[in-house]
């Protein structure tokens, strides 16, 4: 059976493929803000912890927007969702055409919050969508593969924004190409038809629907809210401060940093994703969460205290191990709240506001103690998720007895 069939012998392979083009487009816009952050701190003379506004802008629209984001696909569906997401995503894009000329750092920050609006609509409509687009035992696989090409896209992001905005000092172009092509996209879904596939509700052991017991009973999926958050906090804290790292610690300069980025480190993150949906046919996707997660903890305290090739080293396994966390903890944390789906997603979505602390308290680390310290806060993320893939195990083998 393929990863999107169902077992009843329904196929969805070409929804899975639309969707999963949203995946692409969504990591351009997340990947480029590394770039912009360390554009900004020099054009703007702006502190580190200033420019963490870059991440905090678009994440705190993730959080502002993703429940009425949950009420829109329960109230007209995944693909209202999506289209909702893909224009709010192309209006922010361009508004950075008359942003050149007005060249306010606050007025970056507002269409940068207006593009996370937008992001958070796909991001709710299509992790979810994707998840029961088929066979929900192959959930975490079906998640993973879509999220491959956001991977791929965090391979373009750096090197495009390295070469046009820190290289050419243009940050119009690569939105005023990131805008259109969303726009486009977003005509094409609207004569598209996607198939709407309802919640189902699962029977309790107490012989009530999951509908009757609430979102909230579920514990694997209220740590999963946590895990999120703590992921997508490290995710981001890592990258917004990569190039930073490379400069001061490791004298490389920003340009060459950003390529590192591109090619090394989000090469290995597609790498993981790929490579990650074949092993979870082997094994069990909580154990590969718990695998990496730790094997990035300990990488993490390598990058604070180490030096030279062995920090470096250092990220690009942070980086492999990365790859699989967001759609595993997503599929994890929905495995068991049937029937609320899409309310689950919108909390889960909501989490991803996590983007928006860790690079402010990191670089608020970095302008009194060393860049390095700073990055003893995705270390303690990564641990917790750990902990988080522990706890799950141990849930499903208590339950299988």
């Amino acid at each position: 059976m393929k990863i999107y069939e169902t077992k009843d012998g329904k196929n969805y392979l070409l929804p899975f493929i639309l969707v999963t083009s949203l995946f692409f487009l969504w990591g351009i816009a997340n990947n480029i803000l590394d770039v912009l952050n360390k554009h900004f701190q020099d054009a703007f003379e702006l502190s580190k912890a200033h420019s963490g506004l870059v991440q905090a802008a678009i994440y705190g629209g993730y959080f502002l927007m993703a429940i009425p984001a949950g009420k829109i696909i329960s109230r007209w569906g995944y693909r209202s969702g999506v289209l909702t997401g893909l224009i709010l995503f192309g209006i922010g894009a361009l508004l950075f055409i008359p942003g050149a000329g007005i060249n306010s750092f606050y007025f970056f920050v507002l269409c940068l919050f207006i593009i996370g609006c937008g992001l958070t609509c796909l991001e709710t409509s299509a992790n979810p969508y994707i998840t029961v687009l088929g066979d929900p035992s192959r959930a975490a696989q079906r998640i993973n593969l879509a999220q491959s090409f956001n991977g791929l896209a965090c391979i373009v992001a750096p090197v495009l924004g390295g070469q046009l905005v820190l290289a050419n000092d243009n940050l119009t172009l690569p939105y005023t190409i990131i805008g259109v092509v969303v726009l486009l996209v977003a005509l094409l879904f609207t004569r598209v038809k996607l198939p709407e596939i309802p919640d189902e509700p699962v029977e309790a052991t107490d012989g009530t629907t999951a509908e009757h017991r609430g979102l909230w009973s579920a514990p694997t999926f209220v740590l999963g809210v946590t895990a999120l958050f703590l992921y997508v906090a490290a995710q981001t804290g890592v990258n917004s401060f990569f190039i930073n790292y490379m400069d001061e610690n490791l004298g490389i300069d920003p340009t060459r940093a950003a390529n590192l980025l591109g090619y090394g480190g989000m090469g290995l993150f597609f790498v993981g994703r790929v490579t990650g949906t074949w092993i979870m046919s082997y094994v069990k996707p909580w154990l590969l969460l718990t695998l990496y997660a730790l094997t990035a903890t300990l990488s993490m305290l390598v990058i604070i205290f180490g030096q030279g090739t062995p920090a470096l080293v250092a990220f690009f396994v942070v980086y492999f191990c990365e790859s699989i966390m967001f759609p595993t903890i997503f599929a994890l944390a929905l495995r068991h709240v049937k029937g609320h789906t899409k309310e689950a997603s919108s909390y889960l979505i909501m989490s991803i506001v996590g983007g928006a602390v860790a690079p402010v308290l990191m670089g608020w680390i970095g302008d009194r103690a060393g860049m390095a310290l700073g990055f003893l806060v995705p270390a303690v993320c990564y641990a917790v998720i750990f902990i988080y893939g522990l706890y799950y195990g141990n849930r499903q083998k208590s339950n299988a007895r």
